[in-house]
């Protein structure tokens, strides 16, 4: 809806992506997201298993990917309709901005929305501009880029490329990365425009390092488990999608938007499953093969008028979104060679279809106030057609489907012309994705059909205060109690299996406080309290590997992957001419690595600084020179952890000081 962000009733961060602003390559989304309250985006130093981002906890326990959280890229999908989302094909050399939806309104954009992040492309410019970009630093990192933008006639373009690798931190760990990203908008005239969007991800390679145990890290955080070169783990991820929206008024009051999509995902993944694991005919080997298709429509008509004598907005859409997966398994070993294709143990089809409609309403009903209603339906549905049928693995095609409606109320009050208040309301639900569905906890073959979707009643209450034109501050109090959330039950043999506990509850309070501090000074910085319990007690897997649960959760007990404080903030000082510098700091809590509490990866704050000058070569022509160096303390620390990691292997070490040097060439 066409509502200011100053006024929705919601918390919403709008963070503008610079380049210019910092000396860090613009690789992982957690380069950006600096000062946002909320959101805890941990880069694992692993991009064969991507950034691990939670919003308010939600997605904390995704060990691969994205999970619990709605992803876009110019407004089309970034997460496929079971609910499991990736941010690697995201460009930010193209990028404008991230914003960062939380609370109840998120549940809006359906399954699995606990949160809800969209990057936007930068439209062309009136006059054509292209960067070039070199970075290069610790551990064999390097990143070339080039982005161009401009305007031919009716069509304004934004074209970009990069190519990233490095090492890694950690042995075994080293990436390619191939990314690009192109939008081009297309003005029809009479107020008609067409967006047309296409990417491309290309990840040949991407060794896995996987965890280690708090033995390993005490004794060489850099270190691999000897498995993962044994097996050698690793994953090849390659994406090409195309997307367009066509939006086009129909008289004064009236707008009509139409959005489609279609891409291709293939991943091949390298496990270290013991052979011994594999012999069971019933084990789906150790190499995993997806091949992917999916897509989706959009449409939605909008009416914006007046009742009562006051401003009033209507929404009505219906989306149809599907994912049509190939998927098939082999043994991770030919005779006596490990880490290759081997033997076929598994071949099905995984489809999942959604179709959805939604409803919004928006009315300022008086000078001071104003309303904001919405409603979605939605109706997800899960098929598997078994095509590996023996006489010891029997066919196991099957279905299910989940259906939810979730409303959403939000209330706005202005009591000056610099300050908001609000309180908001909604229900959400979460449906597991084919990963949790993929194994059953009785070892017999086939999908987890009798998994329930969780469903969250999310309440907030905001203020926000615009302190200067240029300052503003934003806090929020919220909760959100879960029932049938979804958690490990057994763990063995790199395979999980996934029961409903009972309750959760997520709740706690954001502050943000971000703008312009005085001339040439800027800042960024939140900080975010969350308690995160289970509120039923449950029994779960405790022993490494674990075949069935036998371990008491007791009701209170914290969830994993999940830090009670976490806070960063920037302060930036310069122009667009001449020295700048900035200095980061990053502040996360204790995190429990398991449902039953049994280790834990402690606290940590870590500083990064840099600086950088900007030479004006000629007319339109500008040179930025920049150095930087993160974990400027070469503190040891945990980055991330795998929660209830089957081998105990939970820990995901950080780096130690690192250092970038780049420079970019802009020129009109």
């Amino acid at each position: 809806m066409d509502i200011p962000p100053f006024d929705l009733p919601a918390a919403l961060s709008m963070v503008q992506i610079d380049p210019a602003a910092s000396g860090q390559p613009g690789v992982n989304l957690s380069e950006s997201l600096v000062g946002v309250p909320g959101i805890l985006a941990r880069d694992r130093q692993n991009y064969a298993q991507d950034v691990q981002i939670s919003i308010r906890g939600f997605g904390s326990r995704a060990t691969f990917g994205v999970r619990s959280i709605r992803l876009y890229v110019d407004g089309i999908p970034a997460t496929l309709p079971d609910g499991q989302g990736q941010v690697s094909h995201f460009n930010f050399d193209s990028a404008d901005r991230v914003e960062i939806l939380r609370g109840p309104f998120s549940v809006l954009y359906g399954n699995a929305a606990g949160g809800v992040v969209q990057l936007w492309s930068a439209e062309g410019t009136p006059v054509p501009v292209t960067t070039l970009g070199v970075n290069a630093g610790s551990h064999d990192t390097f990143r070339t880029s080039v982005d161009t933008r401009g305007t031919l006639g009716p069509v304004d373009y934004n074209v970009a490329g990069s190519l990233f690798l490095s090492g890694g931190y950690r042995r075994h760990s080293r990436v390619r990365r191939e990314s690009d990203n192109a939008r081009f908008g297309v003005d029809l005239g009479d107020g008609k425009k067409l967006t047309i969007v296409a990417n491309r991800l290309n990840q040949p390679v991407s060794q896995d390092p996987l965890g280690l145990t708090r033995a390993q890290v005490d004794v060489d955080p850099r270190q691999v488990a000897a498995v993962a070169v044994q097996y050698d783990t690793r994953k090849r991820i390659e994406q090409n999608q195309l997307g367009a929206i066509y939006e086009q008024p129909l008289d004064g009051s009236d707008q009509v938007r139409v959005m489609g999509y279609f891409g291709q995902r293939n991943i091949a993944q390298y496990q270290s499953i013991p052979v011994s694991a594999q012999r069971s005919p019933l084990s789906a080997g150790g190499v995993v093969a997806l091949d992917t298709d999916y897509g989706g429509l959009d449409a939605r008509w909008t009416r914006t008028g007046q009742l009562a004598g006051r401003d009033v907005e209507f929404v009505l859409g219906v989306s149809a979104d599907g994912q049509w997966q190939h998927r098939r398994g082999y043994e991770n070993f030919v005779g006596d060679t490990l880490g290759v294709t081997g033997a076929l143990r598994r071949n099905e089809d995984d489809n999942v279809d959604s179709v959805d409609e939604y409803a919004q309403w928006y009315w300022h009903f008086a000078e001071r106030w104003s309303l904001l209603l919405g409603m979605r339906h939605d109706d997800v549905r899960f098929r598997a057609r078994d095509h590996y049928v023996t006489a010891t693995n029997p066919d196991d095609s099957g279905g299910v489907n989940y259906t939810a409606t979730t409303p959403v109320l939000g209330l706005g009050f202005r009591p000056s012309d610099d300050l908001r208040l609000y309180a908001s309301y909604g229900k959400g639900f979460e449906t597991p994705s084919f990963n949790e569905l993929g194994y059953r906890s009785d070892d017999r073959p086939g999908l987890a059909f009798d998994l329930r979707p969780a469903r969250s009643r999310n309440l907030e209450l905001g203020a926000k205060w615009q302190v200067t034109r240029a300052l503003a501050f934003d806090t929020a109090v919220f909760r959100t109690d879960t029932r049938d959330e979804l958690a490990v039950r057994t763990s063995q043999g790199g395979r999980s299996t996934y029961q409903n506990v009972g309750d959760t509850r997520r709740q706690g309070v954001e502050l943000s406080l971000t703008g312009q501090l005085a001339d040439d000074w800027q800042i960024s910085a939140g900080f975010t309290r969350l308690q995160a319990r289970f509120r039923s007690a449950f029994l779960a897997c405790r022993a490494t590997p674990c075949t069935a649960v036998s371990t008491p959760v007791s009701a209170g007990t914290r969830m994993p992957g999940v830090p009670e404080n976490y806070g960063s903030l920037r302060i930036r000082h310069g122009g667009e001419l001449g020295w700048n510098e900035s200095l980061d700091l990053t502040g996360v809590g204790v995190v429990s690595v398991d449902d039953t509490g049994t280790d834990r990866a402690a606290g940590y704050g870590l500083l990064g600084i840099d600086a950088g000058y900007t030479f004006a070569l000629g007319k339109g022509t500008r040179l930025q020179l920049s150095a930087r160096v993160d974990n400027l303390g070469n503190r040891r620390y945990i980055g991330s952890v795998i929660v209830n990691d089957s081998n105990g292997r939970y820990f995901e070490p950080g780096p130690g000081r690192t250092w970038m040097l780049g420079a970019r060439l802009v020129f009109h």
